[in-house]
């Protein structure tokens, strides 16, 4: 019939216009996590990490240097008080032709690590026992937190007299002074744990020991590894006050026996090559091991871009 609108609403006119809206926004979704998963695994160009990472402490020890030679020019005490950098690169390479670098240095890291090693495998267990258990948290937890403030040095004297001078004595020095900082470090770790994790954890079943080792540990991570940071802090410095007031030929030489001697036969460039071997160690053993494992926990947590 003539003047009769025969157009009919097609429902599918509309929902296709729906459709290709919802499929630009899942591909610009999709698009947007290729593009930050891209930004997370760029390598990082060499370029880059020598003018980010390798210049900055080049530079420093550098000025450290200047500064260090500046003040020998300038004769701001005695020669025999300040040595100049030359003297103590000149010690350093005569225990280095003579061989005992290597030696006087492995002595004292071979020692502070298996301390470590020992102060881990006793603190990780008493942590987790004063974290989960009231009880023991109330009539341990002051304890280790006074024993961590107390200096370690002050336990050289009685480990000398309880067990002489040789290793143990050393060992138990390190072990006074590393075990607090690492159980401290995994309570604080497990305090910071959300309950929503926990009960989580055992509405899947994950209790007891099964909850401790996939539920509480991993959320503990990064506390603990502070503690484990602090520990190995410890445990280096306990070593260093063992072997400068503790010498015996069974003991062998180490680095803060070297230091001792320096001391002793008032040989200034001596006492600052040990000075220094004494923080080149400790700052490897944090480049090497704990910042390694700081990236990884960071980055395992969405922290830390991959780089």
């Amino acid at each position: 019939m003539a003047g009769t609108d025969t157009s009919t609403t097609d429902p599918g006119a509309n929902a296709a216009p729906a459709a290709v809206a919802k499929g630009d926004d899942l591909a610009g979704l999709e698009a947007g996590l290729d593009a930050l998963e891209s930004v997370q695994t760029r390598r990082t160009p060499v370029r880059e990490v020598l003018l980010k990472k390798v210049l900055p402490p080049v530079t420093a020890v550098a000025l450290v240097l200047a500064v260090w030679q500046l003040l020998v020019w300038a004769k701001v005490t005695e020669e025999y008080k300040l040595p100049a950098p030359s003297a103590v690169w000149d010690s350093l390479s005569e225990m280095w032709l003579q061989g005992t670098l290597h030696e006087v240095v492995w002595t004292s890291v071979s020692r502070g690590l298996l301390g470590f090693l020992l102060a881990l495998a006793i603190g990780t267990p008493l942590g987790l026992l004063v974290a989960r258990v009231a009880f023991v948290r109330a009539a341990i937890r002051p304890i280790l937190s006074g024993l961590q403030s107390l200096p370690s040095v002050a336990w050289v004297p009685p480990a000398v007299i309880w067990l002489g001078l040789n290793d143990s004595m050393m060992f138990a020095v390190i072990l006074l002074g590393a075990v607090p900082s690492i159980a401290n470090g995994l309570v604080s770790g497990v305090d910071q744990v959300p309950p929503l994790y926990l009960r989580a954890g055992r509405t899947l079943g994950a209790t007891g020991l099964r909850g401790t080792l996939h539920i509480v540990m991993p959320a503990a991570l990064p506390g603990y590894l502070a503690g484990l940071k602090q520990g190995w802090a410890f445990s280096w410095r306990s070593l260093m006050a063992a072997e400068i007031i503790a010498s015996s030929p069974e003991l062998g030489l180490g680095l803060g026996q070297l230091l001792e001697n320096g001391r002793n036969n008032f040989d200034m460039p001596g006492v600052f090559l040990a000075i220094l071997l004494i923080l080149i160690v400790g700052i490897a053993i944090d480049l090497l091991i704990f910042s390694p494992l700081e990236r990884w926990v960071l980055r395992s947590r969405g922290l830390l871009a991959r780089s």
